[in-house]
């Protein structure tokens, strides 16, 4: 993306940014607490703009909770996230690892890497998930 890795570290670290750009096409986003710090918890929940009846925590909602687990200025996000949900096939804590480098036309390279994916989500659907978040990040740092 075009934007300095400053810009986009702080994008991920930054509750505000986070409502706005972490969050799929089709829902909308409330971050319930938010600590960006390494061993800091944070909540949020996704709301379905259209009831669908396929949440994970309610039939129109995915809440989730997790921790910064480790945090490098400008380089690295470590976090462990986990649904609130009863439904057996989407417990679990996920770990994501956000990879921040300079890319070769002088912008940002983001690359994410999921670890432990609870059962019941697939794959292709969190990685289609994270594609428009990840549009919505570069989007709301654009430089002109």
């Amino acid at each position: 993306m075009k934007a300095p890795r400053a810009s986009v570290y702080r994008a991920f670290l930054d509750a505000e940014s986070v409502k706005h750009w972490m969050v799929p096409d089709g829902m909308t986003s409330e971050v319930h607490a938010f600590e960006p710090r390494e061993g800091g918890s944070f909540r949020i929940t996704l709301t379905y703009d259209s009831p669908t009846g396929t949440g994970k925590t309610t039939p129109n909602s995915d809440t989730f909770k997790g921790r910064f687990v480790e945090l490098i200025p400008d380089a690295l996000v470590v976090q462990v996230i986990e649904f609130e949900t009863e439904d057996a096939q989407l417990k679990g804590p996920m770990k994501v690892t956000i990879m921040i480098s300079d890319a070769e036309d002088g912008g940002t390279d983001v690359v994410a890497v999921h670890e432990r994916l609870p059962a019941g989500l697939s794959a292709k659907d969190n990685e289609a998930g994270w594609k428009m978040s990840l549009g919505k990040l570069a989007k709301l740092l654009q430089t002109p």
